[in-house]
């Protein structure tokens, strides 16, 4: 039995991002000829290799970078958070050129030829309040106010980013009773109090 074109395996995958050893199992070739033939579909300009065994299909109309976070974030889970989060939401107006997210694994950044991944450390207790984006394809992003909390939460740290946010709208469906719940869940008394003094100010903005 013949083995299917590279073509026609991405075509069975169903999808605008898999990973080398994947089309390598359904084409019953080795990880190595699968690399290899996904290296001439680049240089066709049908494929892109966003990071070591990982490629996408820009031109793949369910294709969005977010999708990426989850295949850039290694053995750790992440979810996309933080101005990126707020921006998805309606919060935001400024489109973020960085990709943001939030993880378990120690703070980094990934480069790739569909732009930068910024990913930042939430202590295991705190890294919850995400869940599917309803599209195409899905991703897991951190509600509403999470995503502020989590931008909060990071202000306070070493290199106080988002320590200046864009102007926030923060009318309905953003819940002020659900962020106050998030920020009771940080384990850090002294970053919980700094978190929940700067939501009280932004909350008093919004509303005066």
């Amino acid at each position: 039995m013949s083995k299917p074109s590279i073509v026609r395996t991405m075509q069975l995958l169903d999808r605008p991002v898999f990973r080398t050893r994947e089309i390598a199992a359904l084409r019953g070739t080795s990880v190595g000829a699968a690399s290899q033939a996904l290296r001439g579909l680049e240089r066709q300009g049908v494929v892109s290799r966003v990071a070591r065994g990982v490629w996408c299909v820009p031109s793949d109309p369910r294709f969005n970078r977010f999708l990426l976070v989850s295949y850039l974030s290694g053995v750790h889970r992440a979810y996309v958070s933080f101005v990126s989060a707020l921006h998805l939401h309606g919060m935001i107006e400024q489109i973020p050129h960085v990709v943001y997210a939030a993880t378990t694994a120690h703070s980094h950044i990934e480069t790739t030829p569909l732009g930068e991944y910024s990913f930042h450390q939430i202590v295991p207790r705190f890294f919850d309040g995400f869940d599917w984006y309803h599209g195409q394809q899905s991703f897991l992003i951190a509600s509403a106010e999470k995503a502020l909390v989590d931008s909060l939460y990071l202000s306070t740290r070493r290199g106080r980013r988002f320590a200046s946010l864009p102007e926030l709208e923060l009318g309905r469906p953003f819940s002020i009773q659900r962020a106050r719940g998030w920020i009771r869940r940080i384990p850090d008394e002294r970053i919980k109090s700094l978190v929940a003094t700067e939501l009280e100010r932004l909350w008093r903005h919004a509303m005066s």
